[in-house]
């Protein structure tokens, strides 16, 4: 009787095992639930280096990386913002996003609790002064000023480093509600003296904040990934690794580093200095102008501005030794051509050049996406559009892609080189001037959008409030 009773109740336990083993093999993992619902979801923040909407629409390094990743996988990419790093976390926590990007830096701390993929970018960490203030020249100088900066960062996990390793004096303060950006604004405006930032957020904001400056690295290069919730299931994380992995992606990462890193060494102290002063006492008499052609010829104005700022700092009778002239600097011909009379008017030399910069990019055809088209049109604004398209050619033939900006401004170049421009259709070009107009073009871009759209510049009381209206933890010395 108990023999059958054992084999009964083996039989029971056999099935249950079968039975587990069999719904635990046709129950989908996180990879194919996702590709079942058609959507992944990812937790990011408001930041110039990894999610904002423009006038065109959603935008940001991590968002286009992001989007792409979802389009490897075959889904439509939702997207979560998060008012801070612990709410990104958080989310991520709860399960209300598959993963994180925002900028994050892998570290020990954080590997504690979450999963990163493989990097894709590499940063330092930068201590931020203010010029002609206290500045810190090492590690421990920073205990002798006010320094702020975010909760949850991988700058505060150092800082608590340092504190229990060699500055148990060191004191800071952590806040949850300010950005990258306002803690420059503060230190710009003296309400601080020192903040903490990523390398390349600082190359995306030093232009708007031209009194700042590095006073050290306050790290070796640290890795920037993406975070994943830790799980049994691994599926989203390894199709991440995957994608990161993929060598065809190799050119997806380049192009957006160039778009939105590329052309950031292209104003520096002293130029951006100059140019928000032009700003002031110039634009707002050429605005409507700029305003008008850009809504004539399908460009924002703020681009066109940036045109005539490079072509002549926005001055309406300058004078090339060339003999090209006015405010956009067109030659006789082209003004001619154009219909402009007067090429010293502001206004017809503002229109004139607008039709010209559209008739380039009208020129370049469909087969050249935004933004490449606008940037090959500015080339050929510059140098011509022969030349461009012997660089174009010279691209192709050296294995690149001729509607890439990425690819022909590494060509450009060549066309002062006599083995390359020897067997082209228009010869000889200083090929380097094209690439600096652009890269310039793009950085006066940038800015003027910065000025108008964030509001960057506060009086004194307004960033004082911002300060004290923050949530602020004070974290006191080891003393």
């Amino acid at each position: 009787m108990r023999s059958g009773i054992t084999r009964l109740l083996t039989t029971i336990s056999m099935a249950a095992l079968c039975l587990t083993a069999l719904t635990g093999s046709v129950r989908p993992n996180n990879l194919e639930q996702v590709r079942m619902h058609g959507e992944i979801v990812m937790v990011t923040r408001n930041s110039p280096t990894s999610f904002y909407e423009d006038r065109s629409g959603p935008a940001g390094y991590e968002f286009e990386l992001a989007r792409a990743f979802a389009d490897h996988l075959g889904v439509t990419l939702n997207v979560v913002v998060a008012d801070n790093l612990n709410d990104i976390f958080s989310t991520l926590e709860t399960g209300k996003a598959v993963f994180a990007a925002a900028g994050l830096t892998h570290t020990a701390e954080r590997e504690r609790w979450f999963r990163f993929s493989q990097p894709y970018m590499q940063v330092t960490e930068q201590v931020i002064y203010r010029r002609g203030a206290l500045r810190p020249r090492e590690v421990t100088d920073l205990a002798s000023g006010q320094l702020i900066v975010a909760s949850g960062s991988s700058h505060a996990e150092r800082l608590r480093a340092l504190q229990h390793s060699q500055i148990p004096e060191l004191t800071w303060s952590e806040t949850p509600d300010l950005e990258v950006a306002d803690m420059l604004q503060m230190v710009a405006s003296g309400n601080i003296d020192f903040t903490v930032v990523d390398s390349n957020e600082f190359d995306v904001l030093q232009a708007y904040f031209p009194n700042l400056a590095i006073a050290f690295d306050l790290s070796e290069q640290q890795n920037i990934a993406w975070a994943f919730s830790h799980s049994r299931d691994d599926s989203l994380h390894q199709a991440a690794n995957e994608f990161f992995g993929n060598k065809e992606n190799a050119a997806l990462l380049a192009g957006l580093e160039e778009r939105y890193y590329g052309h950031l060494d292209k104003l520096d102290y002293v130029g951006a200095k100059r140019f928000l002063r032009q700003t002031s006492r110039k634009l707002d008499t050429y605005k409507p102008h700029f305003e008008k052609a850009g809504a004539d010829h399908g460009f924002d104005w703020r681009l066109l501005a940036a045109v005539g700022y490079q072509e002549s700092h926005w001055n309406p009778t300058a004078k090339s030794f060339t003999g090209v002239r006015g405010l956009m600097m067109l030659t006789r011909n082209t003004a001619r051509e154009l219909g402009v009379k007067n090429r010293l008017d502001p206004k017809q030399s503002i229109f004139g050049g607008s039709r010209y910069l559209a008739k380039l990019r009208e020129r370049l055809g469909e087969e050249v996406q935004e933004p490449d088209r606008t940037w090959l049109a500015l080339a050929a604004y510059n140098v011509g559009f022969g030349h461009l398209r012997d660089a174009r050619k010279i691209t192709e033939q050296m294995g690149g892609n001729p509607n890439l900006w990425l690819d022909v401004k590494d060509a450009l170049p060549l066309l002062s080189q006599k083995r390359y421009y020897r067997h082209t259709r228009h010869g000889f070009a200083r090929g380097q001037e094209p690439v600096d107009y652009v890269q310039n073009i793009r950085r006066y871009y940038d800015v003027l959008v910065w000025n108008e759209e964030q509001s960057q510049t506060f009086s004194d009381d307004e960033n004082a409030l911002m300060l004290s209206s923050s949530l602020i933890t004070v974290i006191p010395p080891l003393l």
